[in-house]
């Protein structure tokens, strides 16, 4: 069950006016349309100053045995569309990992068991919930602490479930170094929903609740 290790990157939401502004993302995850567990996300401050708290928990069972669980947080400071700093914690079935970042003049410096790298100018997480990843060529994995080049484009829009009920939503394609990830907004950018074929051909799915 490894190969869902890359396909939980984590992180905040949009844009908005400057004032103060709090919003919780509830989403079920599934793996071939069965429930796994969540990933919530929590979004407060001004829109220059926004914090983001996010927890994932998936437990992956058959024939009523854990075969795979995975535990995820990140706390996320952004000043404006540039992360500020970053501290996550993963358990992916076992295996531990930590990644910290944090602004230094004009470069952000992240740190992961690895070693420690500075990453010039202004730097974007997979930050689904904001519509200035579109116009991105690389983001920060919050998991494993590497700055993946990727590509980001429309590709339509069709009905998705948000909150149980058919929704009309645009679907936006993320190709990195690993299999590409659909993310769907609605047309004022909302984030509801993420799609991804994991190894093995099975599905990972996001929907908001």
């Amino acid at each position: 069950m490894s190969s869902l290790r890359l396909y939980v990157g984590v992180v905040g939401l949009l844009l908005a006016v400057p004032c103060s502004f709090a919003q919780d993302l509830d989403f079920s995850v599934s793996l071939d349309d069965k429930p796994i567990g969540q990933h919530r996300f929590r979004i407060t401050g001004p829109a220059d100053a926004r914090s983001v708290t996010s927890e994932a928990q998936f437990d992956v069972r058959l024939l009523g045995l854990s075969v795979y669980r995975y535990q995820h947080r990140a706390t996320e400071q952004w000043r404006g569309h540039c992360l500020a700093g970053l501290t996550a914690t993963t358990d992916d079935d076992g295996e531990a990992g930590r990644v910290q970042a944090q602004a230094r003049g004009q470069a952000l410096e992240v740190s992961t068991a690895a070693g420690t790298q500075a990453l010039p100018g202004c730097v974007m997480s997979f930050a689904y919930w904001s519509p200035a990843i579109r116009t991105q060529t690389q983001l920060l994995n919050a998991q494993t602490g590497q700055y993946e080049r990727v590509r980001i484009q429309a590709m339509g829009s069709g009905p998705i479930d948000v909150r149980g009920q058919s929704t009309p939503a645009e679907r936006w394609r993320i190709t990195g170094p690993q299999q590409p990830i659909d993310v769907w907004t609605l047309p004022n950018g909302d984030w509801v929903g993420l799609d991804s074929v994991v190894r093995g051909g099975r599905v990972l799915r996001y929907r908001l609740r």
